[in-house]
């Protein structure tokens, strides 16, 4: 951990640009030096200021890794979110008229951008976040690959020509729909900005994003960005705020559409709202998805596979494999395997490149995941490791969010932290005999995002996989090869989408 100490005005593509802090400085963040002071929201081309007229309070965002406060956020009150719209409104009359290949153009060049300032953006998601820099880094480059990828596509979008009885004909055209409206969340806060962006920017249309109250810095980093490369003022506008600011984006009648990504009441909520304008909308929601590992894989590829299933990110990512399904043949190996790589995995400051599990989003958070598994306990799951609040060695993390990851046996499909999504490090483990048993148990959930399977058997791969009713699914060969991994609309409580938008 490095002892500089550092007090910072400055934010953003500010910092960014003008490269005030090294790296070295702002790995000095989770010393709880690091201050963010300027404005968080972003439209008309530039950072705006709170209004003094109706201001609402201040809400603080923490830093996870220290559970101090790293900032304040203003939340968008009415006034607010119709300048940014209108703002949103004024920069599509331009952009739509743009050819799919200037639009492409400039797109690359936001990208570039991403991709050149790829450590600084990381450090910062790290510190607003608490994931580890590892994982960061390969959110960033996902980002910036993101919006490469629906450049590309910008100039080949077309509609098409039908031929009609008597030597007449019809065509169609592809229209951008207008001010789109993103709802991101805590877990992947750039990455997700840049998920949703992508497509609609590639389209034509102008976007209006609210990032989650916890995590709303990187989201104005992307806005600068779109803005340095070159988007026509007001294109990609940021507003901050809690539900009552999303209300206001879904009922906004000059919002053509609303795309969410978080849990699955707001979700319902966002489709409520959105209906009463008739607007589409794209959900992606919450998951409780089964990874099942038969007895003819190779064990070593599956309980690597389950490790990352459960604790990439603190496990908070909606489609991790939480319901672990092993065959018994091979459920005690796999046991003692996965306990002993997850007592070594890591736990610490975020931003030391050794860090494997960094902290969770909030001190909330954390005590409603520690409460699955005491809950778990209760219910007659055994805790294998973890499970315990983490403390860190170094005084300055002594209030971070973190814990340690923890392995869960002995479960049975009608337990809470079986059925419930927990969103925090805890596997689940279950035993089963045939695969006709399994793929009934798999889909014996109200959600319906991912799935997994690790066998050597293909047959049984793709078979199992067209009986599992979720969305993505990942098949994994017995000779350590991934094989295909497949995205489908989602089903179930989980998902309403079939695109990143």
């Amino acid at each position: 951990m490095l002892q500089q100490s550092c007090s910072v005005a400055q934010t953003g593509l500010e910092i960014l640009r003008t490269r005030l802090l090294p790296s070295t400085v702002i790995r000095s963040a989770c010393t709880g030096t690091l201050q963010l002071k300027e404005p968080l929201n972003f439209w008309c081309g530039g950072r705006v200021k709170p209004s003094t007229k109706d201001a609402r309070p201040s809400e603080p965002v923490y830093e996870p890794a220290t559970g101090r406060v790293l900032c304040e956020m203003f939340p968008c009150g009415p006034a607010e979110v119709e300048q940014a719209v209108q703002s949103a409104q004024s920069a599509f009359k331009t952009w739509s008229q743009m050819s799919g290949m200037e639009r492409g153009r400039v797109m690359l060049e936001a990208a570039r951008i991403i991709r050149e300032q790829r450590e600084e953006i990381a450090n910062m998601e790290v510190i607003n976040n608490g994931k580890s820099i590892f994982e960061a880094r390969i959110d960033i480059d996902i980002a910036w690959q993101c919006i490469e990828y629906y450049a590309g596509i910008a100039g080949t979008l077309a509609g098409q020509h039908v031929q009609l009885p008597g030597g007449s004909f019809a065509y169609t055209r592809r229209e951008p729909l207008g001010v789109c409206v993103g709802i991101g969340a805590w877990n992947y806060p750039f990455q997700i900005a840049a998920w949703k962006s992508a497509p609609a920017l590639a389209c034509g249309n102008a976007m209006v994003f609210k990032p989650s109250p916890m995590t709303p810095v990187t989201a104005v980093i992307l806005a600068e960005i779109y803005a340095q490369a070159g988007v026509p003022e007001g294109l990609f506008n940021v507003v901050q705020g809690s539900a009552e600011t999303g209300s206001l984006l879904c009922l906004h009648p000059s919002v053509a559409k609303v795309s969410f990504t978080g849990s699955v009441p707001t979700g319902i909520k966002i489709m409520e709202m959105s209906a009463k304008h008739v607007k589409p909308v794209t959900l992606e929601l919450g998951g409780k998805s089964p990874l099942i590992i038969f007895s003819d894989c190779s064990l070593e590829n599956a309980v690597n596979g389950a490790l990352m299933a459960n604790f990439l990110s603190q496990g908070e990512v909606c489609c991790n494999g939480t319901r672990v399904f092993v065959q018994r043949d091979v459920l005690e190996p796999f046991l003692e395997e996965v306990v002993k790589k997850t007592r070594a995995i890591k736990i610490g400051d975020p931003l030391q490149e050794g860090t494997r599990m960094g902290a969770l989003i909030s001190k909330p958070h954390l005590d409603r995941v520690l409460g699955f598994v005491q809950q778990a306990k209760q219910q007659g799951a055994t805790v294998l490791c973890g499970g315990e609040p983490y403390v860190s060695e170094d005084p300055k993390l002594k209030s971070g969010y973190f814990m340690s990851p923890c392995v869960l046996s002995n479960c049975t499909d009608e337990m809470t932290c079986v059925k419930e999504e927990i969103f925090g490090p805890v596997m689940s483990v279950l035993p089963f005999d045939t695969e006709e048993e399994v793929l009934q148990r798999a889909n014996n959930t109200t959600f319906g995002l991912a799935s997994g399977v690790f066998t050597r058997f293909r047959e049984r791969e793709r078979h199992g996989n067209r009986r599992v009713l979720l969305a993505a699914q990942d098949c994994h060969h017995g000779d350590g090869r991934r094989g295909e991994s497949l995205l489908e609309p989602g089903t179930l409580c989980s998902a309403h989408w079939q695109q990143l938008l």
